[in-house]
Parts: structure tokens; C-alpha cells; sequence
């Protein structure tokens, strides 16, 4: 019994931890379409955080 307790609490960690990614992917997604808006051309900047690109080489 105690293993299901355990496996469902670790589903409920991943299913918040998803959720919350997609939470703030969308919240930049509408922030970059604010931005276009607001000044009139398309945003630059590039998506998602910059510690999450790859490295160049």
C-alpha cells in the first residue's frame, strides 16, 4: 500500500513539475506576442530561457 502512495505522489511531482513548464512556455510565448504588438514588427528575441540553448561551437 505504501508503494502506491509513493508512485502516486511521484506522478503528481511530474505531472506539477510538466505543468509548470508549460506554463511558462506559454507565459513567453504571450509576452513575445505583447511585445510584437506593442511596437508594431516582429520580436527578436529568441525563445525560451537562455541557459536552456545549446552550446555553439
Amino acid at each position: 500500500m505504501t508503494q502506491k502512495k509513493e508512485q502516486a505522489s511521484g506522478d503528481g511531482n511530474r505531472r506539477k513539475a510538466r505543468l509548470a513548464e508549460a506554463l511558462r512556455a506559454n507565459l513567453q510565448k504571450r509576452k513575445a506576442q505583447m511585445r510584437s504588438r506593442r511596437t508594431g514588427e516582429a520580436d527578436t528575441r529568441p525563445e525560451g530561457l537562455a541557459a536552456a540553448e545549446k552550446p555553439k561551437e
